[in-house]
């Protein structure tokens, strides 16, 4: 599992470059890994090219079936697979557990729903003309994830590709490949043809570069910051390769006087550090009514001082170690411009003494911000919960749109005209409304904004990786 997938072979980076890959809980060397560049990218490409030519006239039967046998061949082997997401992400056994679980319903849900790719028979104005609009596969398509996700990241794109009749180029993140690595291996024990996925770690630049130049690669999924979708974005002008851009996010909160607060409190203490607060959808701003905000501070306090911090494969443990040390060192530099703001750390927001090895960091809870603050501004991508006050809907409406991001938003009310007058007016691609999960499969996933641009999930992912093609015959 330390090896490259090209055409249907694992193999090592044809430059012979290794990465080693991190164990961010004990900081211990886990696996040496090959460590590719464009090289390799190009070779990729090539055997996607050649695998499409009979992929795409494969019937959605037929991919289905590899698609529900790799869904199987995950939950089979469930335990293996997700110990390995632990050791090399960081995140708790059941987070792990969870995380495959959905990538395995991914593709069960795209093999069938590539069943549906359905066109239309348009009604014409002439007796002797017939029109219809049939939908048929891209061709090889580049995936790029990050390691936050490192399993449900790759499932949702690879397999709404996989079941247009696409082929893969993927690239997972070289601090997370084994997740990426468990995934091809599922899909080659269930009948994948050699080419159809190609999965590699290495260079970012040189291989986003190599997607973005190469003439038979015609579309890029990327999931990451909004930083690199800008150059995505600015190479895809050049080289004409459509993309998908799933970015990044500064998700605000409204917390309304009409909940129970303590209910939501403690909701809102799991929901903000699951996978450490490293999720682009995590809830981030929370923004609450003057007349509860002293009650809900002290309630999320006490919740998030009880979070037990560790590695992931301990008993009770919800939280554990940021990505790598680069990524705490960033929520640490946060939390002291914070500080320097005179704003007032709740709880958490230090190193654990407990922990010298390892990127741990205790959750922290920080009060007295305003809109013009580090922590209003900034996507944290950590484990701090930052507290906002609002006066009105309108004010509440004001302050949640302050962003140049616009991936996903949160309101908690009882009152269903607030809940349907503040959610319209959102300036977001995903709502939730009196819950922290407005995604799932069957539903699409994007953002507005800064926040990237097309979609993944439901439906609307699965068309993502189809052109819209109008045959019309004359002269009947």
């Amino acid at each position: 599992m330390n090896k490259q997938f090209i055409n249907g072979q694992w193999v090592n980076a044809i430059d012979g470059h290794t990465h080693e890959l991190i164990n961010p809980a004990t900081e211990e060397v886990l696996h040496t890994i090959s460590y590719g560049n464009d090289k390799d990218c190009i070779i990729a490409i090539e055997a996607a090219q050649e695998a499409f030519r009979k992929w795409k006239l494969t019937t959605p039967y037929t991919r289905a079936t590899i698609l529900k046998k790799a869904a199987d061949y995950l939950r089979e082997n469930l335990d293996e697979i997700a110990r390995d997401m632990v050791l090399e992400s960081g995140k708790p056994l059941a987070e792990a557990r969870g995380e495959f679980t959905v990538a395995a319903n991914l593709f069960e849900w795209y093999a069938e729903e590539g069943k549906r790719a359905y066109g239309k028979v348009i009604p014409t104005n002439r007796t002797d003309k017939r029109s219809s609009v049939i939908w048929q596969p891209l061709g090889v398509v580049g995936v790029i994830t990050a390691w936050n996700f490192p399993a449900y990241n790759p499932a949702r794109a690879w397999a709404a590709a996989l079941a247009a009749g696409c082929t893969v180029v993927a690239k997972p993140s070289e601090s997370t490949p084994l997740s990426a690595y468990h995934m091809a291996k599922a899909l080659e024990q269930s009948g994948l043809p050699a080419g159809v996925l190609n999965v590699l770690t290495g260079e970012s630049s040189s291989i986003g570069q190599a997607m973005l130049d190469h003439p038979l690669l015609k579309k890029i999924s990327f999931t990451g910051s909004t930083r690199v979708g800008k150059i995505l974005m600015d190479g895809a002008s050049r080289t004409h390769t459509k993309l998908a851009l799933e970015l990044g996010g500064n998700a605000p909160v409204l917390i309304f006087e009409d909940v129970d607060v303590t209910a939501v409190a403690k909701s809102a203490a799991l929901a903000r550090f699951r996978n450490n607060g490293q999720v682009c959808i995590a809830p981030q701003r929370f923004y609450v009514h003057h007349k509860i905000y002293h009650q809900f501070a002290e309630a999320v306090t006490a919740y998030v001082a009880a979070i037990k911090v560790g590695q992931g494969f301990e008993e009770g443990v919800q939280v554990g170690p940021l990505i790598t040390k680069k990524q705490r060192d960033s929520v640490l530099e946060l939390l002291e411009k914070t500080r320097q703001e005179q704003a007032n750390i709740l709880t958490g927001g230090n190193i654990p003494a407990d922990k010298p090895n390892g990127y741990f960091l205790q959750p922290a809870v920080v009060s007295g911000l305003d809109q013009d603050s580090t922590l209003a501004r900034n996507e944290i991508f950590g484990p701090i919960l930052p507290l906002f006050s609002f006066t009105d809907a309108e004010d509440a409406i004001k302050k949640a749109n302050d962003t140049e991001y616009g991936l996903a938003a949160y309101l908690f009310t009882n009152n269903l005209n607030t809940a349907i007058h503040v959610s319209e007016q959102l300036e977001f691609g995903m709502v939730g409304i009196n819950e922290w999960a407005p995604h799932g499969t069957e539903s699409p996933f994007g953002g507005w904004k800064y926040s990237g641009q097309g979609h993944e999930s439901g439906s609307e992912g699965l068309f993502e990786y189809m052109e819209k093609k109008l045959i019309s015959i004359g002269g009947l």
